[in-house]
C-alpha cells in the first residue's frame, strides 16, 4: 500500500488533515439528508439551530470518550495532551452519545417529540458515520489486528498502524465497518417509507450499529483490552445494546397502551352511539303514542 493521503493542506504552519476535511463533508451531507427526510414537518425549521448544538455536543463527547474511556492509560500519564484534539483522537461512540444528550435536551426545551425527531435523524447519522469511518483509512490511526496470513491491509511507515505492527497485514475492520454502515443506511431508508411507529427507526439504527460495532471490535488492533478481554468499544456497545432493548420494551408497552386506549375510546363511542339511537327510538315511540292518544280523544268527541 502506498502513502496515505493523510495531510490535506498546510496553512501558516498548521496542517489540515484529510480525515478532518472528509468528516466535515460527511456532516454537511448528513445534514442535507436529514433536511430532505423531514421536509414539511415541524422539525425542519429546528434543524439549523439543532445541528449547531449537536456538533458541539458530538465533539465534546467524542473527545471525552476517547480520552477517558478508550485511551485513559495513555492520557493518565500524559494529561497535558487531553485537550490537544488537533493531534487527533476522537470516538464515534462518544460523538453519538454527546449528540444524543443534546437531542434529549433540545427536544425537551422546544417541546418536540424526541422519538419522531430521532427517527428523522437516524438515517442521516449512519450515513455520516459511514463516510467518516471510510475517511479513517486516510489517517491510518484506526486499524485491525494482524490476520496471521497474506490477506489484509498493509499500512506505510509514518502511520500509527505501522508503529504498532510494522508491515504485517491487518484486518480491514474500519473498511468493513464503513461498508456495514452503508448497508444499515439502506435498511433505514427502506423502513422509513413504511411508516413504523415513532421511535422504531431510531431503535433499529441503535441495535444494528451497536451489534455490528461489538462484533468488529474483535478484529481491532488499536484499542487496549480490559475485563473479559473486551475493548472499551465493546463495553460501550454492550451497554448501548442493553439500553436499546429497554427502549424497545418501553416502545412496545407504549404502543400497546395507546392501542388499548384507542380501543376503549372506540367502545365508548360505539356505546354512546347505540344509546343515542335508543333514546331517539324511545322519543319516537312516545311521540307516536301521543299522536294515537290525541286521535282517540278526537274520535270520542
Amino acid at each position: 500500500m502506498g502513502n496515505l493521503f493523510k495531510d490535506f493542506i498546510t496553512i501558516f504552519g498548521y496542517t489540515v488533515q484529510t480525515h478532518g476535511v472528509v468528516s466535515v463533508i460527511a456532516i454537511l451531507l448528513a445534514y442535507g439528508v436529514a433536511l430532505v427526510g423531514m421536509r414539511g414537518t415541524v422539525y425542519e425549521k429546528h434543524m439549523e439551530s439543532f445541528i449547531f448544538y449537536a456538533v458541539i455536543g458530538a465533539i465534546i463527547g467524542a473527545r471525552f470518550w476517547h480520552v477517558f474511556v478508550f485511551q485513559w492509560p495513555y492520557f493518565s500519564q500524559n494529561p497535558g495532551e487531553i485537550l490537544m484534539i488537533w493531534k487527533g483522537g476522537i470516538s464515534i461512540l462518544g460523538a453519538i452519545i454527546g449528540g444524543l444528550v443534546v437531542l434529549i435536551i433540545y427536544s425537551y426545551k422546544h417541546k418536540l417529540n424526541f422519538f419522531e425527531f430521532a427517527d428523522y435523524l437516524a438515517p442521516a447519522l449512519i450515513l455520516g458515520q459511514a463516510i467518516g469511518r471510510a475517511a479513517e483509512l486516510l489517517a491510518g490511526d484506526v486499524f485491525g489486528s494482524p490476520t496471521g496470513g497474506n490477506f489484509g491491509m498493509v499500512y506505510p511507515e509514518g502511520t500509527v498502524a505501522y508503529s504498532y505492527y510494522g508491515s504485517q497485514p491487518l484486518w480491514p475492520a474500519d473498511i468493513w465497518e464503513s461498508q456495514g454502515n452503508f448497508v444499515i443506511y439502506a435498511i433505514l431508508v427502506i423502513l422509513s417509507a413504511r411508516k413504523l411507529p415513532k421511535g422504531w427507526i431510531f431503535l433499529i439504527y441503535f441495535i444494528l450499529y451497536s451489534f455490528q460495532r461489538f462484533m468488529l471490535e474483535f478484529l481491532r488492533g488499536d484499542s487496549p483490552r480490559y475485563f473479559l478481554n473486551l475493548t472499551a468499544g465493546q463495553w460501550t456497545t454492550f451497554w448501548t445494546i442493553i439500553a436499546a432493548i429497554l427502549l424497545g420494551a418501553y416502545l412496545l408497552f407504549r404502543q400497546k397502551k395507546l392501542a388499548l386506549n384507542e380501543g376503549i375510546m372506540e367502545n365508548i363511542g360505539n356505546r354512546d352511539g347505540k344509546g343515542n339511537k335508543g333514546n331517539k327510538g324511545n322519543k319516537d315511540n312516545k311521540n307516536n303514542n301521543g299522536k294515537k292518544n290525541n286521535s282517540s280523544k278526537k274520535g270520542k268527541k
